[in-house]
């Protein structure tokens, strides 16, 4: 690994090309904040996607990515007069610092839960912080992580279950819900119904420690490549989609899982 001389001297000269590509390269000189928004979150899912492979080798890339987008945001702010790279990672140290009582100060915490209780009291106190528990959730954030988050916050000012597994009782209690509303057929009714499932549902993998938006992608891959298996088993019987019955098709699926796909 890289000595801490090595590391400083390599972030450097990621800044010295960042120069010279805003000076000289015609593309990058004409890119904003707002035009480089879209690529950013295409970046985050691809670092996220190679972290659910443990993919080393595509980590470090997409993590350069990023790492070369914060890069940039700090380029035009600087030509801006707003902030600069120093700016961005002195607030940082400065957040960090506060955050971290138990580290750099008096406080003790020797537990993750007891630290993450103490960042949510800590955030409510900070200038300019969140005024309410949760402001500080991005609106933007897919569904699933966002319920997480609410939750997660929530808990940390003391709004949870006292035992964790009561939660099952409300996780049949909304399944129930939903089946009362199916059963009368009203549209409306039942999408409400089925987001207080899936928003009880993730609550227990929260207190169960299960990240659900993993735990749900990593089903994605595994319908994908079960599917995947099963399309190209039907491609080598010569047959179509439409000439095979479902209990054909269950026969490859089931022979996917016994190959552990």
């Amino acid at each position: 690994m890289a000595t801490r001389e090595e590391k400083m001297e390599a972030f450097g000269h990621l800044l010295d090309i960042m120069d010279e590509l805003r000076e000289k390269c015609p593309w990058d000189r004409k890119q904003t904040n707002e035009s480089l928004r879209s690529n950013t979150i295409e970046e985050t899912y691809e670092l996220c996607e190679a972290i659910m492979q443990g993919d080393n080798a595509n980590i470090k890339k997409e993590l350069g990515d990023i790492l070369l987008h914060i890069v940039f945001y700090a380029k035009i702010g600087e030509e801006k007069g707003a902030y600069d790279i120093k700016d961005i990672c002195d607030a940082l140290c400065n957040k960090l610092i506060y955050r971290h009582p138990h580290v750099f100060g008096d406080e003790q915490a020797d537990t993750a839960g007891k630290v993450e209780q103490s960042w949510e009291q800590l955030k409510l106190k900070e200038k300019g912080g969140n005024k309410t528990v949760l402001e500080g959730v991005p609106a933007s954030l897919p569904a699933i992580v966002k319920a997480h988050r609410i939750q997660d916050k929530a808990r940390n000012v003391g709004f949870d279950w006292q035992e964790r597994a009561q939660v099952w009782d409300k996780v049949s209690e909304e399944f129930n819900e939903l089946k009362t509303e199916i059963n009368r057929m009203d549209a409306d009714k039942m999408e409400a119904e089925f987001g207080d499932l899936f928003f009880s549902l993730i609550n227990a993998a929260r207190l169960f420690k299960i990240n659900p938006d993993n735990a749900l992608e990593r089903t994605n891959q595994k319908f994908i490549r079960r599917f995947n298996f099963v399309e190209a088993e039907i491609l080598k019987s010569g047959k179509s989609w439409k000439e095979m019955t479902l209990e054909e098709m269950d026969q490859y699926w089931n022979e996917a899982k016994i190959r552990g796909l």
